[in-house]
């Protein structure tokens, strides 16, 4: 889909997600959006190269196989060979249906079904008005029990040199080194405060942060670019893995392995949806033109 300024292309078979998001406004596309390039040798498309997939219905690692919700214990298998703990939830690795498209919007549905976990109807939209690109993701509790939900989307961003981060968020969720479960919450590091536009730090992180207002903003000043972002999630992961191309910030509405953080799901984020009951998040994606905000000399 596209418009005047801005393209997206979407793989409804590869969890519905975006194998590019670019912008026009100078001719040459620039990427807002890692793009997506295949693996000669792999027979299936996977969803980490793409350049964003939604998160539905949790976001990031549960730990233990599982969790008890109302003293029924909910197994969940691995889902990824390399993982030890169920990752991402289900429909980032599912093929989604297209419900109806137009030159600049796509509407894609999944229905998910377990007799064990999670029974779910998903819809994502993706939308591009002028220079921003929408995504609306609702899922409704399809089961006949009431099951913690939590949405959020995994967007792969570029690095194009220098590049820094906005993201107001007074507390992040440490862990032990060895993976990303959370082991304790505590104010943010002067080395991780991105209260204050800040380069990305040189060191590996994946983390999650809480107490978000929803806003934040990525600048590329060696291409004279930004992306402001706007989500309904007051919590984001944020993936800078050392020596990549690329960064990962995720707008979700929980921190990782929320179902087991002292006070359980909903406590941290996690809606408790009856069945029947819709879940709704939207994320929108804006472009900063840089080259513009610049004073004229």
């Amino acid at each position: 889909m596209a418009n005047a300024a801005l393209s997206a292309q979407i793989l409804p078979e590869a969890g519905g997600g975006l194998a590019g998001f670019d912008w026009h406004g100078r001719g040459t596309p620039i990427d807002l959006m890692r793009r997506y390039e295949a693996d000669p040798q792999a027979e299936a498309i996977d969803p980490n190269r793409l350049a964003c997939y939604p998160l539905v219905p949790w976001s990031n690692r549960i730990a233990d196989g599982g969790f008890a919700v109302d003293g029924r214990w909910i197994a969940l298998a691995r889902n990824r060979p390399e993982e030890a703990c169920p990752i991402h939830g289900s429909g980032w690795q599912r093929a989604w249906h297209v419900q109806a498209q137009s030159a600049d919007a796509v509407q894609l549905s999944l229905h998910e079904t377990s007799e064990a976990a999670y029974c779910y109807l998903a819809t994502m939209r993706y939308a591009l008005h002028d220079q921003s690109l929408q995504v609306d993701l609702t899922v409704t509790n399809t089961s006949t029990a009431a099951m913690p939900f939590g949405l959020g989307l995994h967007p792969f961003f570029p690095r194009h040199g220098h590049t820094s981060l906005h993201a107001p968020a007074p507390q992040v969720w440490l862990n032990d080194g060895r993976t990303p479960l959370p082991t304790e919450s505590v104010e943010v590091p002067a080395e991780w405060d991105f209260r204050q536009q800040r380069a990305l730090p040189p060191e590996g992180l994946d983390h999650a942060f809480r107490g978000w207002n929803g806003e934040a903003s990525i600048r590329w000043p060696d291409v004279q670019l930004g992306l402001r972002i706007q989500a309904e999630a007051d919590a984001f992961v944020l993936y800078t893995p050392k020596d990549r191309g690329f960064f990962c910030f995720e707008p979700v509405d929980h921190p990782i392995n929320a179902v087991h953080l002292p006070g359980g799901a909903q406590a941290h984020g996690m809606t408790l949806l009856l069945p029947g009951a819709v879940l709704r998040r939207r994320f929108v994606f804006s472009v900063l033109d840089l080259a513009q905000a610049q004073p004229r000399m």
